[in-house]
């Protein structure tokens, strides 16, 4: 398994209240043949906060029958409580996921220390291959590059999907970190800088929506073909923007209904439909940039 290149973080679509399971099948068959290097279901993107355990069993069965083996398949199992990442984490083993993503506990503010401790015993007990998952702007609080390269001294902690923003904090990583731990962007902004310095893909919200794009955009700046990653970047970039007018993934579900590759632009409370206002904006770009609409 090579946790490289363009990861979509995928929507999980909803329709009537329930998972829309046809779209999702139809998601991950046009993401496979669009040539997306891995696929992640339940993370941010997937509102997996808002699922339960019975649609999560059902997600990732589906995820499963239609990729395994194709591409690498990695399930969210992050929460705030440490009992319950492991047992969302088992379960992602027992599956026969390729890889777990966990996210920094939130809202409970755990020191560094409580960091490390959370993400070893959650690694100790497991032994799927474990991604860390940085983002201080959705859980108020950082995984530090120190705390990170301690935890990259576990056998099965692998990665770290860093969506901190920060350049400088994404240098630190690969300097103080094994050179065969593997790190991802988490931010679609800083995935090309982030592959630039070293590192190896991104985990990418607009992979849902340019599915084949973002993939060309990680193959040419893996490879070295500056120019024509640059170019692919600043192309790519109203898209970025337009994935964030309101509250990921309300925007990205939005793209996908227009576009015609979801029925619906369900999410579940306490997100809600984008404005009319960002509606029309993400209209604008998806037409007039891209001609996706």
């Amino acid at each position: 398994m090579k946790l490289q290149g363009s990861i979509v973080a995928l929507v999980t679509p909803f329709k009537d209240g329930k998972v829309d399971e046809a779209s999702l099948r139809n998601l991950i068959k046009w993401h496979l043949q669009e040539g997306t290097h891995g696929i992640l279901v339940l993370g941010t993107t997937g509102e997996a906060v808002t699922i339960d355990l019975e649609e999560r069993k059902r997600v990732m069965e589906i995820a499963l029958e239609e990729a395994k083996g194709k591409v690498p398949l990695i399930v969210g199992t992050g929460t705030n409580d440490t009992q319950k990442v492991l047992k969302y984490t088992k379960l992602a083993e027992e599956m026969g996921f390729d890889a777990a993503l966990i996210v920094t506990p939130y809202y409970n503010k755990p020191t560094q220390n409580g960091l490390y401790e959370h993400y070893s015993y959650i690694a100790k007990n497991t032994n799927i291959p474990i991604i860390l998952y940085n983002v201080p702007g959705r859980t108020s609080v950082n995984l530090l590059p120190e705390t990170t390269a301690k935890l990259s001294q576990i056998e099965n902690i692998v990665a770290i999907k860093e969506a901190c923003g920060d350049i400088k904090q994404v240098t630190e990583l690969l300097l103080k970190c094994p050179k065969d731990f593997t790190i991802l962007s988490g931010d679609d902004f800083t995935a090309y800088a982030t592959v630039m310095l070293g590192g190896k893909g991104v985990i990418s919200v607009a992979a849902n929506v340019m599915p084949r794009e973002m993939s060309q955009l990680m193959e040419s700046a893996l490879n070295g073909e500056v120019a024509k990653a640059q170019e692919l970047n600043l192309k790519l970039y109203p898209l970025y923007k337009a994935m964030f007018v309101e509250t990921n993934p309300v925007p990205a579900k939005a793209a996908l209904w227009l576009m015609g590759k979801i029925e619906t632009p369900e999410v579940r409370l306490p997100l809600s439909q984008l404005s009319e206002k960002s509606l029309e904006t993400l209209k604008t770009i998806l037409k007039e940039n891209y001609g996706l609409i």
